[in-house]
């Protein structure tokens, strides 16, 4: 037991949640709940990043203030909480005053290490990244991500962040921590893009050509770049730099994000932590983007998938089911709905909700009484290495495998013993056979837990004893 931190990226302000980081943020909430499982006292973060460039301007396009624009979307993504049953306790918006202050601070401190300095400069800018873009970085003169979105060119005086200082410490770093950033692939493929070199980047903008952000310390005619702002809030979020008792207490922490976010996270970020005099991150999980038939999602396709409306559709644990059990946990993956229902019916229909009204009902027509001990159980699934491995590599398909493999084992069990037959003939053995099935019950339910936790709930509810009844199905059989 002990302090655990754990944040997802923040996500901006511009368009609806879709399937996409509702992935980030399960996979987030997964490692969370078994952390608690555990014991450990944890700190999960979540927000919404609401400055930059792309946030003023799609606020001016619907005739808004660019802060009455940020509070209307910042609960569409706060809504998520009851919609994917999550268990962060902190939602951080990088418009609050206390996120604004620390960031300033930071900036100080990375200026007084001699980090932080004023130049010219032209560059090629893609709005959808938010990033600078080199030439190499493009596809036919666009960004590959955004190739709708014209490239902008700025020429102007702004402030540097002094980021090729910080290539051989950030080499070192990653030497002294082979499992910094997983999975394997992405940590080589940072450790590639340090190794050829880094250059200083911009960290301001004008104000006058872009005031939505926040001011640079002593200088009110710049704001501070999006980025370095947004990347405080990882610490900021901990009540940093004032409750120093709570940052040393949890962090370092590890960090969710997508793989469009390597870069920021495991070189941007761990050098400005270095630069300002603060630990660097614990870990990096890196995880991929999901397709929708096939084709990457956007909004002239059509094809954006809401997590609101498939819970509103299927239910919470059946989201954060396919999320977790049917798409990699780090590479691409496709969505379809036929893939969708068919895990729906296969697996959480016909397999857990199944077996789970099959116990029940014989344990009610064998006025069956149980009087096994939860708290055993739960020490029993903790020491299993299988399971609890597989959640800390983040092989969140592997870990619900396991599962669904104690569950079709517990249903060839019920189909060999036959207990509706020895409730009729040898009582006693069919009690044996039923305490068997709900101390299985309980262990599936329990292990349930850090994946689908409304269904852990239910079940471990259903099956607490000393009396079990038949409730209604847990998941009804899509088409039926």
């Amino acid at each position: 037991m002990g302090k655990f931190y754990l944040t997802t990226t923040l996500p901006y302000v511009n368009a609806q949640p879709h399937i996409g980081f509702a992935l980030e943020i399960v996979q987030a909430d997964t490692i969370a709940r078994y952390h608690a499982l555990r014991g450990d006292d944890v700190f999960f973060n979540f927000g919404t990043d609401e400055h930059g460039l792309k946030i003023y301007r799609k606020a001016q396009l619907e005739g808004k203030d660019p802060q009455t624009y940020s509070d209307e979307y910042a609960s569409k993504f706060a809504v998520l909480k009851q919609a994917l049953d999550l268990s962060y306790n902190n939602f951080i918006r990088t418009t609050d005053a206390h996120h604004i202050q620390a960031a300033q601070y930071f900036w100080d401190l990375c200026l007084e290490n001699g980090d932080i300095y004023k130049k010219e400069y032209k560059i090629k800018y893609c709005v959808g990244c938010e990033l600078e873009k080199t030439d190499s970085e493009l596809l036919d003169g666009r960004c590959p991500l955004h190739p709708k979105l014209a490239l902008e060119v700025y020429e102007e005086e702004n402030y540097f962040f002094r980021f090729s200082k910080y290539q051989k410490p950030l080499l070192e770093f990653y030497k002294a921590h082979p499992k910094f950033v997983v999975p394997e692939e992405k940590f080589k493929e940072i450790t590639t893009f340090v190794k050829q070199g880094l250059n200083d980047f911009s960290i301001s903008r004008l104000a006058i050509k872009m005031p939505w952000g926040i001011p640079v310390p002593n200088d009110p005619e710049h704001v501070m770049y999006v980025w370095f702002d947004a990347l405080v809030n990882y610490i900021s979020a901990l009540g940093w730099p004032e409750n120093q008792k709570r940052f040393k207490e949890f962090w370092p922490g590890m960090q969710v994000a997508g793989k469009d976010n390597l870069r920021q996270q495991a070189a941007i970020w761990q050098a400005m932590l270095m630069s300002a005099g603060l630990p660097n991150s614990k870990q990096i999980f890196i995880h991929g983007f999901i397709t929708v038939d096939g084709q990457k999602m956007s909004k002239s396709l059509g094809n954006v998938i809401s997590p609101i409306g498939l819970v509103n559709k299927y239910g919470t644990d059946a989201v954060r089911y396919f999320l977790l059990a049917k798409l990699h946990p780090w590479e691409d993956s496709d969505f379809t709905y036929e893939k969708f229902e068919d895990a729906y019916n296969a697996d959480l229909a016909n397999g857990l909700g199944n077996l789970v009204a099959r116990v029940a009902k014989l344990c009610e027509t064998a006025d069956y009484t149980h009087m096994g001990s939860i708290t055993r159980v739960t020490e029993h699934i903790l020491e299993d290495e299988e399971y609890t491995k597989a959640i800390e590599e983040f092989r969140f398909n592997d870990a619900t495998a396991f599962i669904w493999r104690k569950i079709s084992r517990l249903d060839h069990y019920i189909n060999e013993e036959q207990p509706w037959k020895l409730i009729k003939t040898e009582n006693q053995r069919a009690l044996s056979v039923l305490a068997h099935c709900v101390d299985q019950i309980q262990e599936i339910g329990l292990l349930l837990d850090p994946f689908l936790p409304q269904t852990s709930k239910k079940i471990l509810k259903q099956f607490k004893g000393p009396k079990i009844t038949s409730e209604k199905a847990l998941f009804p059989r899509i088409g039926s």
